[in-house]
């Protein structure tokens, strides 16, 4: 356990999901056919603040889903321990709808492989973007976010720590070291 430094505090993360939110209204020209969905677990909170979020700017309430990845994932039969399997809950037909996929920390890309692969057994989305508070960098596949909160380079020996309201903690981003 190495030293931990703030990088956001609650502050900076509002700041970061108006903005998102604002990006996302904009790029989709309103808000017709969007559908927010995000991953277990820190992506289904900062997907439930998007959609209040864009409801607050546009009054329209948005659909919000979530979405468990862990029996998508690459690296299944090589972890220790078995994934503990959260809810999925897609509350709408996502076929021809405008997906925003929403996670905390974008990193090598494959957890967002595995969403993309989770999602298409929903249905066949118009289009999915990518919202994440954090990227750090380290891509393993040709993965980029459609909305960044913040970019924040790290090492690879490096890690990032979203803590959030809605899981007991207060909310902020740190950076162990």
């Amino acid at each position: 356990m190495g030293m931990m430094k703030e990088l956001l505090n609650k502050k900076d993360m509002e700041r970061i999901i108006s903005r998102i939110a604002h990006e996302i209204i904009e790029k989709n020209k309103g808000t017709e056919n969007l559908c927010i969905v995000g991953i277990q677990r820190g992506g289904v909170h900062l997907a439930k603040r998007l959609a209040n979020r864009i409801k607050d700017i546009e009054n329209v309430d948005i659909t919000v889903g979530s979405l468990d990845i862990s029996l998508y994932r690459d690296d299944i039969g090589i972890r220790k321990e078995q994934p503990v399997v959260r809810k999925t809950e897609i509350p709408c037909d996502i076929t021809d709808k405008k997906i925003v996929l929403v996670d905390d920390v974008l990193f090598t890309g494959r957890s967002i492989r595995a969403a993309m692969d989770a999602l298409m057994d929903f249905g066949r989305p118009a289009q999915i973007q990518l919202a994440v508070l954090i990227d750090r960098g380290h891509r393993e596949l040709p993965i980029r976010a459609d909305y960044v909160g913040k970019n924040i380079p790290t090492s690879m020996s490096e890690s990032i720590e979203v803590q959030l309201e809605e899981e007991g903690l207060e909310d902020r981003v740190l950076l162990q070291t």
